[in-house]
């Protein structure tokens, strides 16, 4: 019902910047069900770990952060265009990893997209 489509990623360096995109198409009734979206991310030998989500809201949504991107990443989301951004600054080695988006429509469940490399080199 949903199909979320990233794009953004790539090689920087330590202290760089990126910008990623994530794109959700799909049926009416899964798109304007989706609450949450927002990005994760998995490192090597890691397990996955949330980045930071955004709800829908009308004045842009609510964020939460995690604790390691704070103050370095920023998410935000176009409702119009069912797109959620994620604003990657001051990038440190130890945040190359595979981002996925995350979307999570409240009848139909979770949704993920195929993921977009992000390396940042020192």
């Amino acid at each position: 019902q949903v199909q979320l489509v990233e794009s953004g990623g790539g090689l920087v360096q330590a202290g760089g910047s990126l910008r990623l995109s994530c794109k959700a198409s799909g049926t009416i009734f899964g798109i304007i069900g989706i609450n949450v979206m927002g990005w994760y991310r998995q490192a090597p030998g890691k397990q996955r770990e949330l980045v930071a989500i955004i709800t829908r809201g009308t004045r842009g949504g609510s964020p939460t952060y995690a604790d390691s991107v704070k103050g370095r990443f920023t998410i935000s989301r176009d409702n119009v265009e069912n797109t959620v951004y994620l604003q990657m600054s001051s990038l440190k080695p130890e945040d190359t990893a595979v981002y996925y988006c995350y979307a999570d429509n409240t009848a139909s469940g979770g949704y993920w997209g195929q993921g977009t490399q992000v390396t940042v080199s020192s």
